[in-house]
């Protein structure tokens, strides 16, 4: 049976918060609204942007939630065409994406992302080619609905019993339980690391040099 670890992206892969909260924050102004605090954006990083947007404005009408979708979508877009964008790779990924490849992994993607978005990203990075299987928000339920872990598992034909999720957020630590997968926590996201072993982490690294051990360590 072939073993797969699945990565998140924004916070696992790539340092994108910072890209995250200053499109959000003009989606908001677009629509005339104040805009969130940086802490409560970083805090759904990670989530489908309507769920994403339905937590930063709970009060908010199911228009005003479409019209912030539709803002936030154009800013981030306008920001990636204009080459201001900064989301680079988190120091050690590279190298540890190669190593687990090198082991015999089979590596997936399981993110809030669009394809688009993804795509961008991993062509950037000149990524695209070590993945075996790309999950995205545009065919799947929100994190941590299972469902994008369970693709991944189809694409790459490997059981719950052989896939580790690795991620910076409690939304990947519980789809990873919900699936039946080894859940990774990475320490230099978005949520703690208390929050991730709260929410059933199996180890939290520290660093990218440590997920190679981590997961090789997995029964």
């Amino acid at each position: 049976m072939s073993r797969l670890a699945v990565f998140d992206c924004d916070g696992t892969l790539v340092d994108s918060g910072a890209s995250i909260c200053a499109a959000m924050a003009q989606g908001f102004a677009a629509c005339g609204l104040p805009a969130p605090t940086t802490l409560a954006t970083r805090s759904i990083i990670g989530l489908s942007l309507p769920q994403a947007i339905a937590r930063l404005l709970p009060e908010g009408e199911p228009a005003t939630h479409a019209l912030l979708i539709e803002a936030y979508k154009a800013s981030f877009f306008a920001a990636r065409q204009q080459g201001e964008l900064h989301e680079p790779l988190y120091e050690g990924i590279a190298d540890a994406i190669a190593e687990l490849e090198a082991r015999g992994w089979l590596l997936g993607v399981a993110t809030g992302k669009s394809d688009r978005g993804l795509n961008a990203i991993l062509e950037a990075h000149g990524l695209h080619p070590r993945f075996v299987t790309l999950q995205t928000a545009d065919r799947h339920p929100s994190k941590p609905h299972p469902s994008m872990l369970h693709q991944a598992m189809a694409d790459a034909g490997a059981a719950p019993e052989t896939t580790a999720m690795i991620g910076d957020t409690s939304y990947d630590m519980e789809m990873a339980k919900a699936a039946g997968a080894a859940a990774i926590g990475v320490a230099w996201g978005y949520h703690s690391a208390d929050l991730l072993r709260e929410a059933g982490a199996d180890a939290v690294a520290d660093r990218a040099s440590d997920l190679v051990a981590l997961l090789e360590a997995l029964p």
